[in-house]
């Protein structure tokens, strides 16, 4: 007998449409062809009970995918506390309906069984199962130990994209008031030199546009991204882009991709040679008079230096470099003049070399040239990895900043001190008051995640601060996803604890060769918890929480409540802050980050009004974003920031950064003048360009209390606004009277500038063409050489020139790069845990082009051994394709759990191992960090291929 299922919430309560209900009413779910036709048979059909289906009533949640930077909205059911079923969103405006094959699973992360689902000590060599009384105790007073003994700068809190904003938020706070900036996330190691680069140029380090407006761009360059397996649900957009506006679809990438397949036009890019390629680009730009020179005029300082350096890469030098013709060259520079506006897409294949920042700012120099910035359908559209990597960037989990980009000043300590409720003398008693080469720890950057091994294993005379480093948190990262592998081995053994926080043991915890030091606890999935997080273009959004916590697993918020009481300083962590038992309140969270975070308008996203958002999805027009009636009439979906002053101001939200075209009320914007008035004697404020309706039509500088005085505008202050404001600026003014003001006159906040095309402050004002530092160009090295070797970045010595003046291209010929997979996402452990997607992708392997491959006598299928040109070496299958050059190798960066050969399956906790386990690519790869933010050098190195 076929069992009638309990009608979902979804179709009974008017919380949205699912997929059944799309079907039938689009009258699709006919039967026959018509269904067959539309959708895959496996899909349309619902896995019927074989005993009674409970009467339970069912609950629905919505929530967002926690995988990539996209943000689909899911709908999720659950029965009896179980989360029995899941549907892809079809009136969320981000995904309508689409999932992925990651996104696809969300339900089995929150379920799985391969979860830690106690605390666990290793002990003797074998894993021990804790309470979490005993693990909070024997962590904490081995922290307090350390720190007693060596200071708090000898622990390391590497926190996690995976965290909602209110955890990514409070765990920054967390490692400011145990009195350290040794904290960092992801970020550092995806996209780093994109905040700094376009940070730097235009003054937000964010992406300018939406996925919904690049419906309207006529040109899309893609340069080191491949959304097809990164970022899938994207290439919806990217398609309607190209089916309604016949936009061009350009694609440069060493590998021929899934994106590259539905290009208009592909070129293969020699690795590391991005600026080189951008300059050539501009070479004939500027050549042919394509450039927008009104534009450029009114809105970008700098541009007369780009040309002197662009005059210096004609089509001959640019072949020589970058491997492309000149008629590739003149060809995808009139495609992008020819159609626009347009947008420039990139990802970690821009961002993860030695001269990271010099490639996102020659990015932006180029839109900046076409006059794309600011504009509906153009942009730089930087797709972000993780869920909320640029939510925790933005709330401040980075070793640089207090949230909201504040800097470490003086001036940002006090400002956040205030928010904070915590007496600053206190926190700054807090930290060590050494001076060191950089300065006094407070006010000086902490050790980077990408350098944390150095922080381990380098001599502690060499490092800014007392001693190495001694114990790191691992708070939801995975470890593989960062180069130099055999080295992390070492510095791993050589720390005096290792804990892991994570819903999966990772990597970390299997990697090293210890027996005893390292801890593993067992955090909640974000789908047991609630709270917001931002998507790639800047909208926040609400999760419900789907289910309690798995296991004994807690929220992360819970887990640091837990260890700051025991470290002793939980009053002050949470002295704005409810605490129900052991768990922080959720919203009282946001409301204090709302409180502080005026610098990238944080401060108007309120609870009530993110949840008003997440409920009402359907209002939201698929192609503005802007909600068309309902209770949040007028808003732009997920109030992407800046959102200026308080919730009750109401702004809408920025939906494209920039953009004159509308006023600041109503999500506008001109470029943000972050750097002075002038430089070099010069005026580097807008010269006729303003925001739509602005009282200035000019240029104008930031707005302080001073500036509102001699406009004659301080009146329109309250009397409880010109208490707050007096003495402060825009991004210090608690009262958020001065933003009010500006934006009542039509003004933007931050001033109205020009972008800079010159970064004075940077290494290279002009980005330079500079090899990596692993090349087999050695014609090259002399005409482009990388930098000296650097005293202190960051606390630690750094190597340029004496890597590169290392010829090592005889013994490892090939180029080595990496990037992603579709199946898996990140470190791999979460998704490799999941049956049905590693039943999709279950070897690791090497890409070999069948030239290299017959050179090598390697059969495709056969194993193989990759060689990293510093010795560490992975065995791998060989995948012989034409993806590749003869000259280069690529692998993927999502596995783990085997090492140089040698599985280390036997080293999880009982029950954990992942269904797929491989070589970490990065046990292969090298030496190489930024000079701005230390980014890995991940996707150019040398190895050789040999048969295993």
């Amino acid at each position: 007998m076929r069992l009638t299922p309990t009608p979902s919430a979804t179709e009974t309560s008017g919380l949205g449409i699912n997929r059944r209900q799309f079907l039938k009413r689009s009258g699709v779910a006919t039967g026959g062809l018509a269904a067959a036709s539309f959708m895959a048979a496996p899909m349309m059909k619902r896995a019927e009970a074989k005993t009674e289906v409970s009467s339970a009533p069912v609950e629905t949640k919505r929530t967002i995918c926690s995988h990539c930077s996209v943000g689909c909205g899911v709908y999720a059911e659950v029965q009896e506390g179980v989360w029995t079923k899941q549907e892809p969103a079809f009136d969320h405006p981000f995904n309508r309906g689409a999932h992925c094959a990651k996104g696809a699973s969300l339900r089995e992360h929150g379920h799985s069984d391969r979860r830690l689902k106690y605390p666990m000590k290793l002990e003797g060599g074998k894993w021990k199962k804790l309470s979490w009384e005993q693990a909070i105790e024997e962590v904490g007073d081995k922290v307090l130990e350390l720190t007693e003994e060596h200071g708090p700068d000898s622990i390391y809190w590497l926190g996690s994209a995976k965290f909602s904003n209110e955890q990514a938020y409070l765990m920054r706070k967390f490692a400011a008031l145990f009195g350290t900036n040794n904290v960092d996330h992801q970020a550092r190691i995806c996209h780093s030199t994109t905040v700094a680069g376009v940070a730097n140029t235009w003054g937000y380090g964010a992406m300018t546009n939406s996925f919904n407006d690049m419906h309207n761009c006529r040109s899309i360059l893609f340069i080191g991204s491949n959304p097809s397996e990164a970022h899938p649900v994207a290439m919806q957009h990217i398609l309607l882009a190209k089916e309604r506006s016949n936009a061009e679809i350009i694609v440069v990438d060493p590998r021929f991709t899934r994106t590259a397949a539905k290009a208009t036009k592909f070129v293969r890019l020699r690795p590391g040679t991005d600026v080189a390629y951008i300059w050539g680009l501009l070479w004939h730009i500027f050549e042919n008079g394509w450039e927008d020179e009104v534009y450029i005029q009114q809105r970008v300082y700098g541009m007369d230096e780009v040309r002197a350096e662009v005059a210096n890469f004609p089509p001959e030098e640019v072949e020589r470099i970058t491997g492309v013709g000149e008629a590739d060259m003149l060809d995808v520079a009139r495609r992008l003049s020819q159609n626009r506006p347009g947008c420039v897409v990139w990802c970690m294949g821009g961002t993860q070399h030695s001269t990271g920042n010099n490639n996102t700012r020659a990015y932006c120099i180029l839109e900046l040239a076409l006059g794309n910035i600011g504009k509906s359908g153009g942009g730089a559209n930087i797709f972000r990895g993780h869920d909320n990597v640029q939510g925790a960037t933005d709330l401040g989990l980075m070793s640089h900043s207090l949230p909201g980009y504040y800097g470490l000043s003086e001036g940002a300590w006090k400002h956040w001190s205030k928010v904070w409720n915590v007496d600053y003398n206190w926190i700054q008693n807090r930290y060590d008051q050494t001076e060191y080469h950089d300065g006094k720890p407070m006010h000086t950057n902490g050790i980077t995640v990408s350098r944390w091994v150095d922080g381990v294993l380098e001599d502690p005379d060499r490092i800014s601060q007392r001693t190495a480093l001694k114990a790191m948190f691992y708070w939801g990262h995975a470890v593989n996803s960062q180069t130099r592998g055999p080295e992390m081995k070492q510095a791993m053994a050589k720390l005096d604890m290792m804990v892991v926080v994570d819903p999966y043991p990772t990597i970390a915890a299997v990697m090293h060769d210890r027996t005893d030091g390292v801890y593993l606890l067992p955090a909640s999935t974000q789908f047991e918890t609630r709270g917001s997080v931002t998507n790639s273009s800047r909208s926040l959004q609400w999760r419900d929480q789907v289910i309690e916590p798995m296991f004994e697993s807690k929220p992360d918020h819970e887990i640091m409540y837990l260890m700051a009481k025991k470290l002793g300083f939980a009053d002050e962590l949470f002295r704005n802050i409810k605490v129900e038992g052991s768990v922080p309140h959720v919203e009282d969270i946001t409301r204090e980050f709302n409180a502080g975070m005026w610098t990238v308008g944080y401060t108007a996203q309120s609870p009530e009004r993110m949840k008003a958002h997440q409920q009402n999805w359907h209002t939201f027009d698929f192609e503005t974003l802007k909600a068309r009636g309902g209770p949040a009439d007028g808003d732009f979906y997920g109030m992407p920031w800046p959102c200026w002053g308080t919730p009750e101001m109401g702004h809408p939200g920025t939906p494209i950064l920039y953009d004159t075209s509308k006023s600041v009320a109503e999500g506008g914007l001109n470029f943000r003048a972050r750097f002075g008035v002038e430089h070099d004697g010069t005026n580097i404020l807008a010269e006729g360009s303003w925001s739509k309706g602005a009282e200035i039509e000019d240029g104008y500088p930031e707005f302080t209390d001073k500036l509102l005085k001699q406009l004659g505008w301080w009146n329109d202050l309250t009397a409880e606004e010109k208490q707050a404001a007096e003495g402060k600026n825009w991004k210090t003014d608690l009262s958020g009277g001065i933003q009010r003001v500006c934006i009542k006159h039509g003004c933007a906040p931050f001033g109205n500038a020009k972008a800079r095309a010159l970064v004075w402050t940077f290494p290279d004002p002009i980005p330079k063409h500079r090899e990596p530092l692993y090349t087999a160009r050695r014609d090259l090295v002399k005409d482009y050489p990388t930098w000296p070797d650097s005293e202190s970045i960051y606390r630690l010595p750094t190597l340029y020139a004496s890597i590169q003046n290392k010829d090592v291209s005889a013994k490892y010929p090939i180029t080595l790069t990496s990037g992603r997979l579709v199946e898996y996402e990140g470190g791999g452990e979460e998704t490799r845990s999941i049956p049905w997607l590693a039943e999709l992708q279950q070897e690791m392997f090497v890409e070999i082009n069948p030239a290299l491959a017959n050179d090598e006598g390697i059969k495709d299928g056969d194993m193989v051994w990759v060689e990293g040109a510093e010795g560490g070496r992975v065995k791998v299958m060989a995948m012989v394709t034409e993806r590749v050059g003869p000259d280069v190798v690529f692998m993927p960066f999502h596995f783990g759990g085997v090492y140089e050969g040698e599985s280390l399956e036997s080293r999880y906790p009982e029950g954990t191992v992942p269904y797929v386990l491989g070589e970490s690519a990065n046990t292969a790869t090298t030496y190489g960090y930024d000079p701005v933010t230390l980014m890995q050098e991940t996707k150019v190195t040398l190895c050789r291929v040999s048969l295993a």
